[in-house]
């Protein structure tokens, strides 16, 4: 089963057959993806490929994917000349990494999707994730995101090899 991610009107929104529930996107909108940092939100099927989630500040998620407690050292390598752009990277990193573990709560769960990484191309954008949005649902910079409760209700229906669909 997987999530679907499309427009209504003017804002975003995920299904996963339970109700289409308000989604941020990037505020380029959802697009074939040009690079790091433009703003888009890929189009396409991105397998979920594990769970990242804060233990101090959410109870474990009930979910069937690979799961990981974030831990404060935690980054997002998006260096694309870095040989471990976009990865996991422990901090402080030589290159430039996104921090996982963040005082806003929007990484409080976090679901990679496999958006540019078998294989790796340098520039082509990294950390595209499912997480937190923020409570306006303003937009992220590419990522998709709900508020705690859908995020969870959604997480929890996925199997092994189910993706988020952006269309």
């Amino acid at each position: 089963m997987d999530l679907h991610v499309t427009m209504r009107g003017d804002h975003a929104v995920l299904d996963w057959g339970a109700g289409a529930r308000r989604a941020a996107i990037g505020p380029a909108g959802i697009a074939v993806k040009g690079g790091e940092g433009d703003g888009i939100t890929p189009r396409g099927r991105f397998v979920v490929r594990e769970i990242f989630y804060r233990a101090d500040r959410i109870a474990k998620p009930a979910v069937k994917l690979p799961l990981h407690v974030t831990q404060p050292d935690d980054g997002w390598c998006d260096a694309p000349d870095d040989p471990n752009y976009n990865r996991l990277v422990k901090l402080p990193y030589r290159a430039s990494a996104e921090k996982m573990w963040r005082d806003d709560g929007l990484y409080d769960l976090v679901a990679v999707l496999g958006y540019n990484d078998d294989p790796v191309v340098p520039g082509k954008g990294s950390a595209i994730f499912l997480h937190i949005a923020r409570p306006d649902h303003s937009a992220t910079h590419g990522c998709v995101a709900l508020a705690l409760a859908d995020a969870l209700a959604a997480l929890e229906q996925l199997q092994p090899g189910d993706a988020v669909v952006i269309e």
